[in-house]
């Protein structure tokens, strides 16, 4: 999952937004480091990322990669899964629509960022107002994102190259989302995440 599923499920959780987005920002145990409910926001996120990793359609989806991307697959398919949410808003979410919802999760993560580390500070200035959960729904801003990420870890390179695995199976991934995702929906609602 990346940004737009991280808080979608946080609020359908009633968990933490500003701890759910500020995640993967924070390295060992963020007990001392923040209050109560961003801890558990933060633990949320990771428990999330784990699930998704292990679930069998997620799984399925990596083996759809070609050699040379499978490594970068899961990151890939993180920013793929935000597409299909951010293109299906409207019937996943029909009475909070996809401009509200980013105006509401922003103003929550807002009341952290006095606090936050400065790489999470830098991708908040860039998130909302470039509006990428709303352009996550375009293809072509998907590409522009696996790219930027490559350029800032040459480690990653091969993300530029997963384009076409996404292109390749595009409708099969779709079915794979649609699959999983209503589940994890009911779970958050359940607080089972």
């Amino acid at each position: 999952m990346n940004f737009l599923a991280h808080l979608h499920l946080a609020h359908l959780a009633d968990s933490s937004l500003p701890g759910n987005l500020l995640a993967d920002f924070v390295r060992g145990n963020p007990q001392d480091l923040y209050p109560v409910e961003i801890v558990d926001g933060i633990h949320m996120h990771r428990r999330i990322d784990v699930m998704t990793d292990n679930l069998p359609e997620v799984k399925t989806a990596r083996e759809w990669f070609r050699p040379q991307t499978r490594r970068v697959a899961p990151i890939t398919l993180d920013v793929m899964w935000d597409h299909f949410l951010s293109r299906h808003w409207a019937q996943i979410s029909p009475d909070f629509p996809l401009g509200d919802f980013v105006h509401y999760a922003r103003a929550q993560v807002a009341t952290i960022l006095p606090d936050s580390p400065p790489r999470f500070i830098n991708l908040n200035n860039y998130l909302w107002s470039e509006r990428w959960l709303e352009r996550y729904h375009e293809m072509a801003f998907i590409q522009n994102v696996l790219n930027g990420m490559a350029n800032r870890r040459p480690r990653l390179d091969a993300l530029r190259d997963s384009w076409q695995d996404l292109d390749a199976n595009y409708a099969a991934l779709e079915a794979q989302f649609w699959e999983f995702y209503p589940r994890m929906m009911a779970q958050a609602k359940e607080q089972q995440l």
